[in-house]
């Protein structure tokens, strides 16, 4: 069976990485992919590298134009996204990209935030203990933040284990260019970007309520920074012990979480995860220790933020909602070099 799919903010870098693993999924067909100034313009001439859509033009965004949809996906800036699900059938699937669902607490919403708070949709990212069956059963699934995702997933099972201490939880990040999206702006141009790598939103990042979220974390201190390259980012989280830990343990636990879980890889010992090695891919590489001078529990994550922190989780959680295999159209291999 085959599903048709819209998708809201086709122009943008995830939207086009949506478009792009679209064309090659087994199931889902592409019957509107929205844009707001670029409505009417071939999609090739926003992205080239889409040949598949040669002869496709992007509609405008507008709840009439996804009216066929059994499934949208919303790619838009945060604070978008809220307003076009109001317009649209209450029964039609939607996965948000944007940040407007995410949050359970409307506070932290308004603190990091413009605007008011648009309500929770079902979290998703499937690897959490549950999730899975709840984003299969939902019409309504947030998708979750790239630097999200890569530190959920590293922090989570040390949470769950009893192994790492709640407070006091540090993530170091850095991502590429991609994850600011393509509005031309000084800071992303190739001669400030190039052979430089700097912090922002240290201490304030929007991400960091979504992790204690959904990692339960109780503190949690971040420092992002903006990498030279395209796309990637590779996480760091360090966190106290809650009793006495060995790497084995660290190891274990990591284990444990994601034992047969398709998309997320503990590496074996002494190997340690690298951005290009699931450049394009939904896959998330992780791997764990223990300080030797401080004994604080590390471990680091690695994805694509347009795959895994952006449209290859999308597509993911929309093969969960319409009952498809949830890998169709998805790969962990990575291109090297």
């Amino acid at each position: 069976m085959t599903f048709k799919v819209a998708v809201a903010g086709a122009s943008g870098y995830a939207g086009g990485e949506v478009l792009r693993l679209l064309a090659d999924h087994p199931q889902l067909d592409v019957v509107a992919a929205g844009a707001h100034s670029n409505a009417g313009e071939y999609i090739t001439a926003v992205h080239p590298h889409l040949s598949a859509y040669g002869d496709r033009r992007f509609t405008p965004t507008a709840p009439e134009a996804f009216a066929d949809a059994d499934l949208v996906v919303m790619t838009l800036p945060h604070g978008q996204s809220a307003a076009l699900a109001a317009q649209l059938p209450a029964g039609q699937k939607i996965v948000d990209l944007g940040a407007d669902h995410r949050l359970e607490n409307a506070a932290e919403w308004e603190s990091y935030y413009a605007g008011p708070h648009a309500g929770t949709w079902t979290y998703g990212l499937p690897e959490l203990p549950g999730q899975r069956e709840r984003i299969a059963a939902a019409d309504r699934v947030a998708a979750t933040g790239c630097y999200a995702v890569a530190t959920i997933l590293a922090l989570r099972p040390l949470l769950d284990a009893g192994i790492a201490s709640p407070e006091d939880v540090v993530v170091v990040a850095a991502s590429g260019t991609s994850g600011a999206g393509n509005a031309p702006k000084k800071n992303l141009l190739a001669s400030e970007v190039s052979g430089s790598i700097s912090a922002y939103k240290v201490g304030a990042h929007q991400h960091v309520p979504e992790i204690k979220q959904a990692s339960g974390a109780a503190s949690v201190s971040m420092t992002p920074l903006l990498a030279p390259m395209p796309r990637g980012i590779l996480s760091t989280v360090t966190a106290k012990p809650a009793a006495e830990v060995t790497a084995a343990d660290v190891r274990a636990a990591l284990g444990k979480a994601y034992d047969g879980e398709h998309f997320v890889h503990v590496l074996r010992e002494g190997q340690w995860p690298a951005t290009a090695s699931v450049f394009g891919t939904n896959a998330v590489q992780l791997q764990g220790t223990v300080d030797k001078d401080s004994g604080r529990i590390i471990v680091t994550a690695a994805i694509d933020n347009l795959g895994k922190g952006a449209a290859a989780q999308v597509v993911q959680c929309a093969n969960l909602m319409l009952g498809l295999p949830e890998a169709a159209g998805l790969t962990v291999n990575g291109v090297a070099p």
